[in-house]
């Protein structure tokens, strides 16, 4: 099998320029993931190793850092390009400082990126879908992570969002694949870094898309056991693993193309064969968090199981846009059998996930000894953190410190002193790398002009601030534009469903899950290309399923997983929110045909089983809904393909998939109405919760000072619990009156 190799004298280290000119990998013809190329070097890394190297002394010993980024999802300025306005909570340029600080204080580093790099700000949208990228320019992403000598990449799930051809193109990969010439692609501009997939294979070769590995090599500094100085060499393997629900999510552009394969049936041969190849250590990169469910090839987070595999030595997580270690974590799959969310283990291997959108940089520090001809890690001197971009101050301290300003790795922080003279809860932030910026201020400027234009006015402010609890400002104009687009289309061209009620949902996608500014937010006035990239957060594709009556109430019944089970006889506050059900799965109708209630007494459905029970009153044009008859519900290509889980929308209740995106339906729509009002357009509610009196309160959490909001929505049974409600989030506590 041919690895993706590196060696650190085979090739020069990356120039901190940003430069454009890259080298395509070159194709072999034997096993899977048959691509080659010559990685990039690390800032660290001391030049080539030659076969008259000193012998390493055995007991030596060295530290290494594995440092991680992920999710990145194109996040590279701290700017919000739907409020048009610098936020320095997040963006790569800050986690940049990190990554230069972690390289000052470890003598050997290795810089790695976790997936879905390359999608979901506007600015990638802008790249992929309204300047499209010539094949001799670099992805402004991959401009930046040249710029900062990554040394690996992973390919995550929205890599393919763009479809393969612009995947092809951006990574300067030729995908040989059925029914596209991508050959070409192997002359274009991408990253000087290997990038891998070791579970995504061509369905027409059988072979992977990108390397399954890569084996880098590195000159160390080390110490021997006289603590003399020392210089040797350390081999690192690579492997990464691509969530296999790729094939539902972009069903699209990969039906037919690609395949894929789960960490079972991949990972130990390529262990394997990396140890036989000199691996000092084996570096799994996952796209996927933790699931301790019974092992299939298909399980979306595969984490838990990949940690049990035999001879990997630490393992970087993403996908789930968590922290890992937190001890604070109170998500469900931190808290499962064999994991250590305080130490950072997983089965006793060391692991981290860095979160999102560079708000975290992870760090694996570990210390390693040389013992038999070989380096090995020492799990006494390995440290696990994901070290973030902001902080609060607490009693004159950074909060993300240790009481003496320190890391856990006992170096200095970098928020340190920033806190003297500071009030508690003061937010403070690392400071940006000044060299990221001026890499893509061309594509950045082209991105706002973009956004800025116009394509109509509004006279209410349509927001999500309120979403989970019934108001339905910024959902109701996404579901007519839907709507209308379908029913356009099935009346010019599928007259066999010309009668059917056309419907249609949607979710709120941003519901404050990054905190107080994690909001949609569109005010009242003019409306701009930005605002509709804020309506609809995701490049999605619009499609048109058939559903029976029956199959629409199941779709309703998982929405409401949303929702926790409330009990009325307790008097204590009780969280409205299932963090377990995202918010962009909250699907729902906004058709005055349409009318029906959540019933959030209800309990949830049992872990693997359908949920039911919870929607009550369905009505279609005042009746109770025929659950025989049919309807054609308007929906993105996530949805129908199966995303989310819904029963029964597995791609074959497609009737009609669109070459247009949500978005783009968004904006002609709004175009051809120009006007939007409250009363047409924001305020046609099919749901609300069944009434039901709780002796105490039932809270959920949203931006600050926004109360008023919810009254402008006509939402009167919100109301004010704590003005901060203890996240660290800037969002405030409210509470929610069922029995109104």
């Amino acid at each position: 099998m041919l690895w993706a190799c590196g060696d650190s004298g085979g090739s020069s280290a990356t120039e901190s320029t940003g430069t454009d000119s890259q080298t395509g990998p070159t194709t072999s013809t034997s096993g899977p993931s048959t691509t080659s190329v010559e990685p990039t070097t690390t800032g660290t890394s001391e030049g080539p190793t030659t076969g008259d190297e000193p012998e390493t002394p055995e007991g030596s010993r060295a530290v290494l850092a594995l440092l991680e980024t992920t999710d990145l999802h194109t996040t590279i300025l701290g700017f919000d390009y739907f409020k048009l306005t610098d936020d320095p909570s997040f963006g790569l340029e800050r986690t940049a400082t990190l990554i230069g600080q972690a390289r000052q204080e470890f003598a050997n580093t290795v810089l790695v990126d976790n997936g879905d790099t390359i999608q979901g700000t506007v600015l990638a949208d802008y790249q992929a879908l309204v300047e499209p990228l010539a094949c001799g320019d670099t992805l402004a992403m991959y401009k930046v992570m040249n710029h900062l000598e990554f040394d690996v990449g992973g390919i995550g799930n929205h890599e393919f969002n763009f479809g393969l051809p612009f995947l092809s193109q951006v990574t300067h990969t030729p995908f040989d694949v059925a029914d596209l010439d991508l050959a070409g692609s192997g002359s274009c501009a991408g990253p000087s870094f290997p990038l891998l997939s070791s579970n995504v294979f061509s369905a027409k070769t059988d072979t992977g898309l990108f390397p399954s590995a890569t084996l880098l090599s590195r000159t160390i500094t080390a110490v021997g056991p006289d603590e003399a100085p020392v210089s040797s060499t350390l081999k690192i393997g690579f492997l990464d693993i691509t969530p296999p629900p790729i094939l539902l999510w972009d069903k699209k552009w990969l039906d037919g193309k690609v395949y894929t394969a789960g960490v079972q049936e991949v990972v130990p041969s390529i262990v394997e064969t990396l140890r036989a190849d000199g691996a000092d250590l084996v570096v799994a990169i996952i796209h996927g968090g933790l699931d301790d469910s019974t092992y299939e090839p298909a399980l979306e987070n595969q984490a838990w199981h990949l940690a049990q595999i035999a001879g990997i030595d630490a393992m970087l997580m993403g996908h789930s846009h968590q922290i890992f270690p937190n001890p604070n974590s109170t998500a469900p799959q931190f808290d499962l059998p064999m994991v250590d969310k305080t130490a950072g283990t997983v089965a006793g291997m060391p692991a981290v996930m860095a979160n999102f959108w560079g708000q975290h940089l992870g760090v694996i520090k570990t210390g390693l000894v040389y013992s038999g001809g070989r380096w090995t890690i020492d799990p006494g001197e390995t440290i696990v953190e994901a070290r973030p971009i902001s902080t609060t101050c607490t009693g004159g301290l950074p909060a993300a410190c240790d009481a003496d300003q320190r890391w856990r790795t006992g170096e200095a922080c970098v928020f340190k002193d920033m806190c003297e003279g500071k009030d508690d809860g003061t937010k403070i932030y690392v400071d940006a790398e000044p060299s990221i910026a001026p890499l893509v201020d061309a594509e950045h400027q082209g991105t706002i002009a973009y956004v800025k234009t116009p394509i109509g006015t509004s006279d209410f402010e349509m927001t999500t601030l309120f979403a989970d609890v019934g108001d339905v400002a910024a959902i109701q104009i996404v579901n007519m534009a839907q709507a209308d687009h379908v029913s356009a289309y099935i009346q010019a061209n599928l007259p066999e469903y010309a009668a059917l009620p056309v419907l249609s949902v949607s979710a709120p996608f941003k519901t404050g899950f990054a905190g107080g500014n994690d909001f949609t937010d569109v005010p009242a006035g003019d409306i701009a290309i930005n605002n509709a990239a804020d309506l609809y957060l995701y490049a999605n594709t619009l499609q048109a399923v058939k559903v029976t009556g029956a199959e629409l109430r199941d779709w309703l019944e998982t929405a409401a997983i949303r929702f926790n089970q409330i009990d009325p006889q307790v008097a204590t506050p009780q969280p409205l929110i299932n963090p377990a059900m995202p918010g962009y799965n909250f699907d729902m109708l906004t058709d005055p045909r349409v009318t029906y209630e959540i019933d959030v007494t209800q309990p949830l459905p049992p872990e693997g089983e359908k949920a039911s029970g919870r929607i009550k009153n369905l009505e279609f044009d005042g009746a109770p809904i025929d659950l025989a008859a049919e309807f054609i519900v308007a929906t993105n290509n996530y949805r129908a393909s199966g995303g989310g889980q819904f029963p029964g929308l597995d791609g074959s209740k497609t009737i009609y998939a669109s070459p247009d995106t949500n978005r783009e339906v968004l904006i002609a729509y709004i175009k051809k109405i120009a006007t939007l009002t409250r009363e047409s357009h924001g305020s046609a509610r099919s749901w609300r919760f069944a009434k039901v009196a709780t002796m105490g309160p039932v809270v959920f959490s949203s931006a600050q000072n926004a109360l008023p909001k919810a009254q402008e929505a006509g939402l009167d049974n919100i109301s004010l619990v704590e003005q901060d409600d203890g996240s660290g989030k800037m969002l405030s506590l409210y509470a929610i009156d069922l029995s109104q």
